[in-house]
């Protein structure tokens, strides 16, 4: 039978044994798998923790982590979408280059079972320290979960003052692309939100001064998801309403959806309806008309939060740094038709 960590009636968990114990989790992880050497006192501590909760390891996860000393956790909720793809590479690349090994635990969804089972999944290692991608509210959750006593590093979203964290200084360059729209003659900007951990981030925080800036009508936002599939649908919407002719879209998957969609619709872009993105997908050149939007460098916001971590392992404090995005300008936008 396995014992309870509190009344709640659930399966005690690795993190229970840390608190009980009085110590860090990666120090239980050091015990259960003898990768490193604990003092005496301190594994004393938690061998009583483990016997009094009635704490038993995952066998598999044990049989993994014993190969997987000196490593990295990395968590988020996907590694296809290109900014969380392209995260994950500099982090790869930076924990390659200085001999670290990294293991990636994705998070299925925001359901609290979900994001305790992937962070009992990460803590169930004797990892170093852990990067979270707060791109997403699953991403935001997790690193709630995630004990203090354990280093880690938090990637993008809001600033969080109690974690290490490279932040993307989205704000401005939301600004500057809708303001670049206002000036190409557009009365106003309708925007398109990306899925978020925060309903006002930074793209939208930024679009909305600068309407307001400019005295100009905020519109509703509009919410899509993540599948430029929903965003092709979106656009069809968009085209049956001629008031619309300029549209700041979340991340550039979104805006060639909205681009295709307004296409299918009887829209010309950029004739009728200037369309700008975020990100610098891959495509965004590529695709026809080439994409106005805002680079940013995902793989150097991996890269850093790596060496972040590492200085958190050498003893430095909590630290923020920030990364600013570029416009880059294409052919998408264009000013409004006379008339």
């Amino acid at each position: 039978m396995t014992a309870t960590a509190g009344s709640d009636g659930r399966p005690a968990t690795i993190s229970d044994v840390a608190l009980l114990a009085g110590v860090s989790v990666p120090t239980v992880s050091r015990v259960l798998t003898g990768s490193a050497r604990v003092t005496p006192g301190k594994q004393d501590q938690v061998e009583r923790a483990i016997a009094q909760l009635g704490f038993r390891p995952n066998p598999a996860a044990r049989q993994l982590s014993s190969r997987a000393a000196g490593a990295i956790g990395v968590l988020t909720a996907d590694t296809s979408i290109h900014g969380y793809a392209e995260t994950i590479r500099g982090i790869e690349e930076e924990a390659r280059a200085n001999g670290t090994a990294i293991l990636i635990t994705v998070i299925e969804s925001a359901e609290e079972e979900r994001v305790e089972q992937a962070v009992e999944a990460v803590l169930s290692h004797p990892l170093d320290g852990v990067i979270a991608l707060k791109f997403d509210p699953a991403g935001v959750a997790a690193l709630r979960r995630l004990p203090r006593s354990l280093p880690v590093v938090a990637l993008a979203g809001a600033r969080d003052h109690s974690r290490s964290q490279v932040l993307l200084a989205e704000k401005e360059a939301g600004r500057a692309l809708t303001a670049m729209l206002l000036d190409l003659g557009h009365r106003t900007v309708h925007h398109v939100r990306i899925p978020s951990s925060s309903r006002n981030s930074g793209r939208a925080a930024g679009w909305r001064r600068a309407l307001q800036d400019a005295g100009r009508a905020v519109p509703p936002p509009l919410d899509t998801g993540w599948d430029p599939r929903d965003a092709v649908r979106l656009g069809r919407l968009m085209a049956l309403d001629d008031q619309v002719t300029a549209v700041f879209c979340g991340n550039d998957e979104i805006a060639m959806g909205v681009m295709r969609g307004l296409i299918d619709g009887g829209r010309r872009v950029p004739d009728d309806v200037s369309v700008v993105g975020f990100d610098d997908h891959p495509l965004a050149p590529l695709w026809t008309p080439s994409l106005t939007t805002a680079r940013q460098d995902f793989a150097a916001l991996g890269r850093l939060g790596v060496r972040l971590l590492r200085e958190q392992l050498a003893g430095g404090g909590r630290v923020c740094r920030s990364l600013e995005p570029s416009l880059v300008l294409r052919a998408s936008a264009s000013p409004p038709r006379s008339g």
